[in-house]
């Protein structure tokens, strides 16, 4: 593996420690209905979330109110020792992708067949901190000071 290359994995890969991602692939709700649940919650305080997704009447709540404890149990594997009250945590980010489409065919009159498309979808919910955390400075440019 070249420098270069390394050099970018090596940032991707500290990128990723401060990303807590949960995804749902292949969710069987079509993209527009689940799209319409994900919009409520997305910037909104995970615990506000929580609460709306509980009493939301549509069938992709309880899928996204799971997704969301998924992604908050990710939050605290990678911060072990730090509260979740103090993080503040929030709903960065909310994607509904569309998934695999099944085609079936339904009996029409004359000997025709009418095209049914069940569509899915994958959703992808990553978290963020409203608390900013303290940079580190670097030893070096404090000694060439």
């Amino acid at each position: 593996m070249g420098r270069r290359k390394k050099n970018s994995a090596e940032a991707r890969k500290e990128a990723n420690k401060t990303l807590y991602v949960a995804k749902l692939m292949n969710n069987p709700t079509s993209p527009r209905k689940t799209r319409l649940v994900a919009d409520m919650v997305r910037g909104v305080d995970v615990d506000k979330a929580l609460g709306i997704l509980k009493y939301c009447p549509r069938e992709s709540a309880p899928k996204i109110h799971k997704l969301l404890l998924s992604a908050v149990a990710n939050w605290q594997a990678k911060n072990e020792g730090k509260r979740l009250e103090d993080s503040q945590l929030y709903v960065k980010q909310i994607m509904v992708d569309e998934g695999r489409t099944m085609k079936r065919m339904r009996t029409a009159p004359q000997g025709r067949g009418y095209r049914i498309r069940k569509r899915s979808n994958h959703i992808t919910v990553i978290l963020g901190s409203r608390v900013e955390e303290a940079p580190v400075a670097p030893k070096a440019e404090e000694e060439n000071k």
